[in-house]
């Protein structure tokens, strides 16, 4: 197979650049010189060039009108402009008329072999040092395991695994996601044993303790709010922290964008922890102080969640925070709504906190489990991931936060909890009063898998509420879910490969917190 990169180089100068033509053939580069523009066009029509070299001032057609016709040829043609004018409206035209790379004379033969392999070659590059790179990602893990493991440690690993996730995934190496997906289990095996040994000693003293989905508004919303800045609090059901890292540079040219973490409480599900982000309590708290809002009974549906502007009123006046003229509040389950909000924007400059939550990528998440399209659209977490980018380059939240961007108000951009892909399916024991959730189940005698979930026995302990003597709850591990002995090999294969949530894990656990000022 000829391995022969094929350039066209168009330059009206071009016996000057003989040396130079020498020393790319040396390194395996075919160099075709024409003098002008119109040459180049008949020759592209002719042949297969793999990159073309345009100086930018030649007699009849010039550069910049060469790159036109050359694009609408062949849109995929790579094209670097060479120029001798320095003048920034110039580079601003090659730009938006798609041009490659812009190089200013005079150049040495290096600038433009380095020109041609940035081009041609990168991908091929960085494919063959991303098994090299990752392995040593994959050592620098282990040994951070191999000594004293704290919650840093893991928010660590998981930023670390979720960005080679993402550039295996762009560069398509499929021998590596295996290896990164066993690696991912074995972490989040090790993880659930750190959680489970821990996590009581964090729900008594926030000493050594991460911050948790109770510290979010105190710890990131509140000090704004003390300086006399508009916040704009936005809650995204359900965002892992891989999703949250193809959104973000989509953010990036209209906020300077802090990225901090937090741990979502047990269960990581909607009704504890996102109660726990509005109210700043944990759900036993919740239950003491707001007896008539809670009742676990009905923790399937949104009953728990319809009082998070009360609960974020009343943690913020208990630092005494005054929201004059008031705060406000708005969910948006629907396209219609997320419309409506991009509206109001501009007509809620006077609000001092506005909170927003977007149930979309939760709604998702369901969605999947039950629809054959959708896990044909996205059968893994790299297809998955691929559709929630699509989905937020085109949505209301995207609009929204542009909008924001030309205000002064800074945004509090976070999630009550992730989703992990269910793998495996785990055998529980309870009554017909046991909650329906795959990932978490609470009720009366429960019995479970100890090295598949973690059975809490005493929940004030764990921040939870008892409802009732000998009512316990099973939070399930790694990719487990919770099936009945009922019926198991049916629910079993109904629900494996679903994205679910309420367990512990990584994803589900180690949550991102976007601080984004407008640039």
């Amino acid at each position: 197979m000829d391995t022969t990169r094929k350039i066209l180089w168009a330059d009206d100068e071009i016996d000057l650049l003989r040396s130079h033509h020498l020393f790319l053939r040396e390194r395996g580069y075919e160099v075709t010189p024409v003098t002008n523009g119109e040459d180049a066009l008949a020759l592209i029509k002719q042949e297969h060039f793999d990159i073309v070299l345009l100086d930018e001032m030649m007699p009849g057609l010039d550069g910049l009108s060469t790159l036109v016709q050359i694009k609408e040829h062949d849109p995929n043609l790579p094209v670097v402009m060479i120029t001798k004018n320095e003048e920034e409206h110039l580079m601003n035209d090659a730009i938006g008329r798609r041009i490659d790379d812009y190089l200013t004379k005079p150049v040495n033969p290096s600038q433009i072999f380095m020109a041609c392999k940035k081009i041609l070659d990168a991908r091929q590059i960085r494919q063959s040092q991303a098994g090299p790179a990752y392995f040593s990602k994959a050592n620098q893990i282990r040994e951070w395991l191999s000594g004293k493991v704290t919650w840093q440690t893991w928010i660590d690993i998981h930023r670390l695994l979720c960005e080679w996730d993402l550039e295996i995934s762009r560069l398509d190496e499929r021998s590596l996601h295996q290896v990164i997906d066993d690696q991912r289990k074995e972490c989040n095996r090790e993880f659930a044993r750190f959680v489970e040994k821990n996590y009581p000693s964090w729900v008594q003293s926030e000493e050594d303790s991460p911050p948790l989905s109770v510290d979010v508004v105190g710890e990131f919303v509140a000090p704004y709010l003390k300086q006399g800045r508009q916040v704009f609090f936005v809650v995204v059901d359900c965002l892992r922290l891989d999703h949250w890292l193809v959104m973000e540079p989509l953010l990036a040219s209209f906020f300077n964008i802090r990225r901090a973490y937090h741990y979502a409480i047990l269960p990581t599900a909607t009704p504890y922890a996102r109660n726990a982000i509005f109210s700043g309590l944990f759900p036993v708290e919740i239950a003491a102080k707001y007896p008539q809002l809670w009742q676990t009974e009905n923790d399937e549906d949104s009953s728990l969640n319809r009082h998070e502007h009360r609960f974020i009123d009343d943690q913020l006046a208990e630092m005494g925070i005054d929201l004059q003229p008031g705060s406000h509040y708005t969910k948006v389950l629907d396209a219609a709504e997320g419309q409506s909000l991009v509206r109001r924007i501009s007509s809620l400059n006077a609000v001092p906190l506005v909170s927003v939550v977007y149930n979309f990528l939760d709604m998702l998440v369901h969605g999947r489990s039950h629809s054959e399209l959708l896990q044909e659209i996205a059968p893994d977490e790299q297809g998955f991931r691929s559709l929630v980018q699509s989905w937020f380059a085109h949505s209301s939240l995207f609009e929204t936060l542009k909008k924001i961007a030309r205000t002064r108000g800074v945004v509090v951009l976070t999630t009550d909890h992730g989703a992990v892909r269910g793998n495996r399916a785990s055998l529980i024991h309870g009554d017909r009063q046991t909650s329906a959730n795959l990932r978490y189940k609470h009720g009366k005698n429960l019995r479970c898998e100890a090295k598949e979930a973690m059975l809490i026995t005493k929940p004030p302990a764990y921040g939870l509420p008892q409802s009732g003597l000998g009512t316990n709850f099973a939070i399930a591990k790694e990719d487990f879910y919770f099936v009945y002995p009922s019926h198991f090999n049916e629910y079993q294969r109904q629900y494996r490969d679903s994205f679910q949530h309420g367990g512990i894990s990584l994803e589900e656990m180690v949550l991102p917190v976007a601080v984004m000022e407008p640039r």
